[in-house]
């Protein structure tokens, strides 16, 4: 199983958007606090639709708290890295860490020990960053598909 985490939210529907990703995928969706919303949010729900029930969301005081309960490798996703995400030979219970728009992952967590690599989505030059919810949708799915579509169809 992957794990996609959002490092302190701020925005509800990029929430909602990953509660819908983690369902189709299976993977699990863990929120670091604080969170910049209400989880019971109308855009948050909205968003979601009706994949609430259907998601495995986890939702940690803070970032020590995720990784003590995590044993995988973290990846950090951040415009910073030189690394592509599809240079990695992504494995089960890897972490895809992502930060909140519009500032991203701090140096403090980029600077992590568990930490394990930095790494980006490409881009054209001159764009500053993609949206939260289509950047784990496009990391998950390239590590989902590495590992064969496990449980998929």
């Amino acid at each position: 199983m992957l794990h996609v985490a959002f490092f302190e939210p701020r925005i509800p529907g990029n929430t909602g958007s990953a509660i819908r990703l983690a369902a189709g995928t299976g993977a699990t969706l863990h929120l670091v606090e604080p969170l910049g919303f209400d989880l019971s949010e109308a855009k948050l729900r909205r968003a979601g639709l009706d994949y609430h029930d259907l998601a495995h969301v986890v939702v940690h005081p803070s970032l020590d708290d995720l990784l003590a309960l995590l044993p995988g490798r973290v990846f950090a996703f951040t415009t910073q890295a030189t690394q592509h995400h599809t240079d990695v030979a992504w494995a089960d219970e890897d972490v895809l860490l992502f930060g909140p728009e519009p500032t991203g992952l701090p140096d403090e967590v980029l600077a992590h020990p568990r930490i394990t690599g930095r790494v980006r989505i490409p881009m054209l030059p001159g764009r500053r960053s993609m949206n939260l919810s289509n950047a784990a949708a496009v990391g998950a799915y390239e590590a989902w598909r590495q590992l064969g579509f496990v449980g998929g169809v």
